[in-house]
């Protein structure tokens, strides 16, 4: 009787102090564009980073929109931030993030988080 008594703390403590998130990272090119350029010369600047967020509640499983939604909303937020419209400069090192915590299936948030490197062109 003892050791089941044990054993239940045991298992009490671990769910009680285990995370609840998750953590995903995804690295790979998510627009499929293929234009290549050739740095044979210093003629670019590299001028900083760039990070667009979307998140989505989820209340029993329903709620909020599918996840290439939230990826698109999440890229839209970096592509505003980057202001691409002035000069020749374009986006690098696109890294897309996923975190999903909360207390599954009762209640969780999934965040998706876009960053890359904006660079301009000088020359």
């Amino acid at each position: 009787m003892k050791n089941v008594r044990n054993a239940v703390i045991a298992l009490t403590l671990v769910v009680g102090l285990g995370s609840c998130g998750v953590n995903q990272a995804w690295i790979l090119n998510q627009n499929q564009n293929s234009t290549e350029v050739h740095l044979g010369s210093n003629n670019f600047e590299v001028l900083g980073q760039v990070k667009g967020s979307s998140t989505v509640d989820y209340v029993l499983i329903f709620g909020g929109t599918n996840r290439t939604n939230l990826y698109n909303e999440a890229y839209a937020a970096m592509l505003k931030e980057a202001d691409l419209t002035s000069g020749s400069r374009t986006i690098t090192n696109i890294l897309t993030e996923e975190h999903v915590g909360g207390v599954p299936p009762f209640y969780y948030k999934r965040t998706l988080t876009v960053s890359g490197t904006v660079v301009e062109f000088t020359e």
